[in-house]
């Protein structure tokens, strides 16, 4: 079977050669399984474990959606381990997702590796190149001295198993945090979406094998520090409009989101707010986008896929979550950290600035995938406790 792709990230999501054997008939119609997504809370697999693919995405396979992402199984709270390697989820509903296993699986004997778990491996994205009929792979690779580094990998099929042919790359010679990587629907070509560290977003053109950057690029976004540089690029594309789905700085700790809009994959972009305007808590309803993804089936329905790292969150020291008081205050003791000049975090702040970190448990982080609508060419996220595809056509 000639595997062939629709490389549109949008979900948050990911598998291992047990894929190459295709789902049999669709979950979809097979003996009353869900057909609802309930987002936020735990997701299980057709085996009934909690899916665990992080900073996720989708991509399409002939008839199969795959969804991967960071296994974080064993990346619990001092633990060392911060992933165990890229783990794939196999589906034709997109609600009923079996699982592939490790595609990308971490190297346990070598800590000098970047995919040995102890480093920090993140928001894996995979295109299909037809050209090369290679799975390209990018991630990111937060290093001990502070660069954020590029692994680049290769595979056959989307499951693997996967070659690196890149490491220890700064593209550009920039230090790129989270990151998305496009193909443009009007020609093929590719495009990488990245934060340059604590300062904008780069738009740069990959080499045709997608394996690198060819040097030509845009910038965008400026800001002078976290927490309101931007990282977290999701993109997607509707009706000849590019939408570029970004958050702010804060860690794990959610903050809103923010939308903007352009005529080209290299802008110029203009912001159009917050996605989550009807949040009152102002933390993308506890949730950071990853990805969207285009339902290839419906006429206009676009998922965005989300991790709510801090599933717990709903009250610190008690502030209210619900008002906003709580990302106040984060957003406060961020801002401090990263400025130039001012006044240090209190000991009472950096207190619960290193309290809260040591209770973050990724490893029990659930997904928030919710449609998204659109006021003609404007786009809005609300929330919903429950949801279905067959409301959509």
């Amino acid at each position: 079977m000639r595997e062939s792709s629709l490389a549109r990230r949008a979900v948050l999501a990911g598998g291992s050669a047990a894929a190459a054997t295709l789902l049999g008939p669709s979950p979809l119609l097979a003996g009353g399984r869900p057909r609802t997504i309930h987002p936020g809370q735990v997701w299980r697999d057709t085996a009934g474990k909690p899916i665990q693919a992080h900073g996720a995405s989708i991509i399409q396979v002939g008839d199969v959606f795959y969804w991967y992402g960071e296994n974080k199984e064993r990346t619990l709270p001092g633990s060392g381990i911060w992933h165990w390697g890229v783990r794939a989820y196999a589906s034709r509903d997109l609600v009923n997702w079996t699982d592939q296993g490790l595609i990308i699986p971490p190297v346990t004997d070598d800590p000098k590796s970047p995919l040995h778990p102890s480093r920090q491996l993140d928001r894996p994205h995979i295109l299909y190149n037809p050209v090369t009929r290679k799975f390209v792979c990018w991630v990111k690779i937060m290093e001990a001295d502070g660069r954020q580094t590029r692994t680049v990998l290769t595979a056959d099929r989307m499951t693997g198993p996967y070659t690196i042919i890149r490491q220890d790359m700064l593209p550009l010679g920039m230090s790129a945090g989270d990151f998305d990587l496009v193909v443009s629907p009007a020609d093929g070509k590719a495009v990488i979406y990245f934060e340059r560290v604590h300062s904008e977003v780069i738009c740069a053109d990959l080499t045709p094998d997608y394996t690198d950057v060819t040097g030509s690029y845009t910038a965008h976004f400026p800001h002078p520090a976290p927490p309101q540089v931007r990282e977290g690029p999701a993109y997607f594309e509707r009706g000849g409009k590019h939408y570029l789905i970004t958050s702010g700085t804060t860690g794990y700790h959610p903050n809103p989101s923010e939308v903007a809009m352009a005529n080209a994959l290299h802008g110029p972009w203009t912001v159009l707010g917050d996605l989550h305007p009807g949040d009152r808590s102002r933390t993308s309803f506890n949730s950071q986008v990853s990805a969207v993804f285009k339902h290839p089936g419906k006429k206009d329905l676009y998922i965005a896929l989300a991790d709510r790292w801090i599933p717990d969150l709903p009250r610190i020291e008690g502030s209210d979550f619900a008002s906003g008081d709580a990302y106040r205050r984060f957003e406060a003791m961020f801002s401090k950290m990263f400025a130039q000049s001012g006044a240090p975090l209190t000991k009472q702040e950096d207190a619960l600035l290193k309290d809260q970190a040591s209770k973050i448990n990724t490893s029990r982080g659930t997904y928030v995938w919710l449609p998204i609508r659109f006021t003609g060419d404007r786009p809005y996220i609300e929330w919903r406790s429950k949801w279905s595809l067959d409301e959509f056509h």
